[in-house]
């Protein structure tokens, strides 16, 4: 089985994390979830993104995570795969030089990587989604096209694999994105 990271931070999108660590683990792959500068043990904030018919998700607190592995000592020479879950949580890990080489550093040895909803964003600032398709929120459409790629606009429900990448809009596509990681994985 697998070796999976999963790079995470505070007001990840609560499905987004716990969903697929649980599914990941059931499925017999190991899973790592690291934050920067926190450790195992440590624990991150949740948020609950949902969609009630405004112009965009609405935010509730989440659970608390505790984070299994120490983000200082990762490499991703260790790992076969990668994982990004959304919600607000990229928007700042995209700024953390550490994060964007990891990212890179996945992408460059051709290893699976899944990213959901606002995942996305670390993808476009790593840089590595150029002549890609790619799907995400759709709020993050303009960083996807900006980064080079194109933004695969889906239900959804649905995701889109295109070479390693592996990319949906939002957690209730967990059946169709984690069934295509999974596909990569084995």
């Amino acid at each position: 089985m697998a070796k999976v990271l999963i790079i995470a931070g505070d007001f990840v999108e609560d499905y987004e994390l716990m969903v697929p660590f649980q599914a990941l683990l059931m499925l017999g792959h190991q899973v790592s979830v690291v934050c920067p500068e926190k450790k195992a043990g440590e624990t991150i904030k949740t948020a609950i993104h949902d969609f009630e018919g405004d112009q965009t998700y609405t935010e509730k607190p989440g659970h608390l995570f505790t984070l299994n592995a120490d983000f200082s000592s990762i490499d991703a020479t260790d790992f076969d795969a990668l994982l990004i879950p959304g919600g607000r949580a990229p928007e700042y890990l995209r700024l953390n030089s550490e994060v964007i080489e990891l990212v890179q550093a996945f992408a460059a040895t051709q290893k699976p990587i899944a990213a959901i909803c606002h995942g996305a964003q670390l993808l476009a600032a790593a840089n590595v989604i150029e002549g890609r398709t790619i799907s995400a929120y759709p709020a993050c459409a303009p960083e996807v096209k900006l980064a080079g790629a194109s933004y695969a606009d889906i239900e959804v429900t649905d995701a889109v694999t295109d070479g390693q990448f592996v990319t949906a809009p939002a957690w209730p596509a967990h059946p169709a994105w984690l069934a295509q990681f999974n596909k990569l994985l084995t």
